[in-house]
């Protein structure tokens, strides 16, 4: 069972730009945030989402590292 946003699947970062990258990584930090305030005041319905946009922060920053590594295809090679 895949967690996450479903257009931030892995096969998608790697057709990704640098620039576009650092704006998903920004979108999804911004959401984090807002996420946990909302738990925090227990506004939160769907708990399962932090997990999913955590999930997606972190395979941006793999995508990221991998790429600064000359790891794997660089955003948009084919």
């Amino acid at each position: 069972m895949a967690v996450g946003s479903k257009d931030l699947s892995p096969k998608e970062l790697r057709g990704f730009e640098d620039d576009r990258l650092v704006d998903e990584l920004r979108k999804a930090k911004e959401e984090l945030f807002n996420l946990r305030f909302q738990s925090a005041t227990g506004q939160l319905d769907n708990h399962g989402r932090l997990r999913a946009v955590r999930k997606d922060i972190a395979r941006i920053y793999t995508e990221m590292r991998e790429r600064e590594l000359g790891i794997g295809v660089k955003g948009g090679a084919k």
